[in-house]
């Protein structure tokens, strides 16, 4: 007789142990909670330092005044979306210059490519967002609950007065940053004195308050709860940075050359046959991203260099030379294995080269542009419906718009003439007749103002071209516009 085998079975009919139903794997791995130690070195006071920097001037920046007369913005920098215009000190970017800001965006894609290609991931160390408001975030962290020791246990512990209020005072300091990071954002597309006035009034833009919540949520999110988990799978730099390092790239690297075999050691045990690494741990316990260098390069390093404060501090403690975690390239790493001198680092390189020649030629043609663009623009439209009306007189008429826009702050005469067409006579709406061909156009400082032009000429061939030429007087600065006239086909 055959026994039939279920589910719960725990042999088969020979008397084996039955199979163990299938196992399904996870494919989502739970984060596992880091908890970085307070690194001292060089490394970690050159991050005190740039955290410092670059919060002072992202909070600071919009409350710079710079006067540029009477009606415009007078705020040093600000993305002024109701005026249509970007001020970033002396310089003022109309729409119809946006050319710029996508110059600015290749030269700092550029600088980021030679800065990587030079010293690795040294953005992401020191001046990213997401490490800067997270080293910030750290720090409020370890104020209330203390370092990573002290962090771990009181995790473990059971809930009391201690950790309720550790824990609600952590993470009120958290929101109130993360909301002076949200108000501060908005402050660079508003005037910032004028929305910080009327926020608490109710008087300030539906927008203002709306990207101020959305930036205020996702800092304390982003920097309080993700932190690792933004640079490891939502930011896409890791992955691309590996197409701009090489062999001759600093990078944050353990000398294994150096470091191998390592292991604990004995205080009565000499150094021959052995390396100088004593397996602390020291330079995972101080990494925020929670790796251990020593397994290589790794997507996840950041580069902070924290490991090698860490690491320098116990070969002081250990009586051995600093440097087993360094700044080292791939090249040195090698040739010292193989026995060999390792090479002198070669910052001058083709990539490194071709990044700075493009950044120095785009910069150079941003910098011609700025010093010789215009002060004022001139365009002119062709009504299209109707092309063209044909008078009683048999001469035929064409309408035009004039669009000028004054970029100086003082207003100011402009000259207009036209020609091209014998015989053509103009006429602006609104003014009287032409004197010798000039008409005298009045615009506003700093503002965009629209005429309403008429040009009748007699027949001729179906299309040809009026000339419009508009003139500053006291500068001598000129523009040509070429506009078709239309006739009978």
């Amino acid at each position: 007789m055959v026994e039939l085998l279920g589910p719960h079975n725990k042999t088969s009919k020979e008397g084996a142990p039955a199979p163990a139903p299938p196992q399904h794997e996870d494919l989502y791995a739970k984060r596992r909670q880091i908890y970085p130690k307070l690194a001292h070195g060089k490394f970690r006071t050159i991050k005190w330092i740039v955290m410092a920097l670059t919060l002072g001037a992202y909070y600071i920046v919009p409350w710079i005044r710079w006067d540029r007369g009477e009606g415009i913005p007078n705020q040093a920098v600000l993305a002024d979306f109701a005026g249509e215009k970007f001020y970033f000190f002396w310089i003022q970017i109309w729409p119809q210059e946006a050319y710029y800001i996508a110059g600015l965006l290749i030269l700092a894609a550029l600088f980021l490519f030679l800065v990587t290609s030079l010293f690795g991931r040294v953005w992401c160390g020191y001046t990213c967002p997401q490490t800067v408001w997270t080293d910030l975030y750290i720090w409020v962290e370890r104020a209330f609950e203390g370092d990573r020791a002290a962090r771990m246990r009181l995790d473990k512990a059971p809930w009391s007065f201690n950790k309720v209020w550790r824990k609600l005072g952590k993470h009120i300091v958290w929101l109130i940053i993360a909301f002076w990071t949200g108000g501060a954002f908005i402050l660079y597309w508003h005037d910032a004195p004028t929305v910080a006035k009327g926020w608490f009034t109710g008087e300030a833009p539906l927008s203002a308050y709306w990207f101020a919540g959305i930036l205020t949520m996702t800092t304390y999110f982003l920097a309080g709860m993700m932190r690792e988990q933004v640079c490891t799978y939502m930011c896409p730099w890791p992955r691309i940075q590996g197409a701009l390092t090489d062999e001759d790239a600093l990078n944050v690297t353990y000398r294994y050359d150096r470091g191998e075999p390592r292991g604990p050691k004995r205080k009565d045990q000499d150094w021959e046959g052995r390396g100088d690494c004593i397996d602390c741990n020291q330079c995972v316990q101080v990494c925020p991203m929670g790796i251990d260098i020593r397994d290589g390069s790794q997507l996840e390093c950041i580069h902070c260099a924290l490991c090698i404060d860490a690491c320098d501090e116990m070969m002081v403690r250990i009586g051995r030379p600093k440097g087993l975690i360094a700044y080292d390239t791939d090249t040195a790493v090698t040739a010292r294995v193989e026995g060999r001198k390792p090479p002198r680092w070669h910052p001058f390189r083709v990539r490194t080269i071709l990044y700075a020649a493009l950044m120095a030629v785009i910069g150079g043609i941003m910098v011609f542009g700025l010093m010789t663009k215009s002060t004022f623009e001139v365009n002119v439209l062709k009504d299209r419906s109707p092309p063209f009306v044909r008078l009683s007189s048999g001469d035929y008429r064409n309408g035009y718009a004039l669009k000028v826009v004054n970029k100086d702050t003082d207003a100011r005469t402009l000259i207009l003439k036209v020609s091209g067409i014998e015989g053509a006579t103009v006429s602006v709406i609104g003014m009287e007749d032409d004197l010798d061909g000039e008409f005298e156009l009045p615009v506003d400082a700093y503002g965009v103002d629209r005429y309403r032009l008429l040009v009748t000429a007699p027949a001729g061939e179906p299309r040809r071209t009026l000339i419009f030429e508009t003139t500053d007087p006291e500068t001598g600065e000129t523009t040509r516009n070429s506009v078709p006239f239309q006739g009978a086909k």
